[in-house]
């Protein structure tokens, strides 16, 4: 049980990468807050298989990019949970790959924006108590093509290296307090973010990795669990790609 006694939220986990988080995280001692925006069913899905199989978990809905939600879901957490003291920063901003003399500006400051302000909010009203123990930790789901981009992915692209050098900021003043602040980079990943992507390119991009495959929504639920673990307590600002090997430092 490498999280026992912890209290971790975890951002749009109602499906995806942070479905698959919040269930590892919980299999591992957690008690989990399974926040979702608008798929209620999808997320109370989660939230009931965690119960049935032991676990501990909390349905909270609340749209990250709105502070005055995001403040009414952490009192939320506290009165039924507990302080959070493990934050995963994975709700992201949809958006249409758009080439850049078709990227409207409202396009990309929404995306851009919407990014920073879900994972500002939740940092705001997260690290408080962390700093009161001397201990937490913080972990952002980034992208790999916050360093290498791909046409049309210019907002994707631009909020993630945003969310990098957050990471980053957050590191070198926390760290010094007890507080670990990580990012994983994932590459293409099997989540219905890429139900538009045609099954051929997929093919094409699992022959260009190193491990011949595109990820799981489990693979990167496993870099967050070894990050939120004390196997990772001597990591911090960290930028960890769990792509196959498509980037290697």
């Amino acid at each position: 049980m490498l999280l026992d006694g912890r209290i971790v939220l975890v951002t749009g986990s109602g499906r995806g990468i942070g479905a698959a988080t919040v269930k590892l995280l919980a299999m591992n001692g957690a008690t989990v807050a399974v926040n979702y925006n608008k798929n209620e069913q999808t997320a109370t899905d989660v939230v009931n298989e965690i119960n049935n199989s032991g676990g501990k978990a909390l349905l909270i809905q609340a749209d990250v990019t709105d502070l005055q939600q995001v403040e009414k879901m952490f009192g939320e957490i506290e009165t039924k949970l507990g302080k959070i003291d493990t934050l995963v920063l994975n709700a992201g901003i949809n958006f249409k790959p758009t080439p850049f003399l078709e990227l409207k500006w409202e396009d990309f400051e929404h995306k851009y924006v919407g990014e920073m302000k879900a994972s500002y909010y939740c940092c705001k009203l997260a690290i408080p108590s962390m700093l009161e123990r001397k201990n937490g930790c913080i972990i952002v789901v980034s992208s790999g093509l916050s360093r290498r981009s791909g046409p049309g992915f210019m907002a994707h692209s631009a909020a993630k290296a945003g969310l990098n050098s957050f990471v980053k900021s957050l590191a070198t003043e926390l760290s010094p307090q007890g507080i670990r602040v990580n990012a994983i980079a994932p590459g293409l990943t099997m989540t219905d973010a890429i139900g538009w992507m045609p099954p051929e390119r997929i093919a094409a991009t699992s022959k260009m990795v190193p491990l011949q495959r595109v990820g799981l929504p489990e693979d990167m639920a496993g870099a967050i669990l070894f990050l939120a673990s004390d196997y990772g307590k001597f990591i911090t600002g960290g930028y960890i790609p769990v792509d196959g090997g498509m980037t290697m430092l």
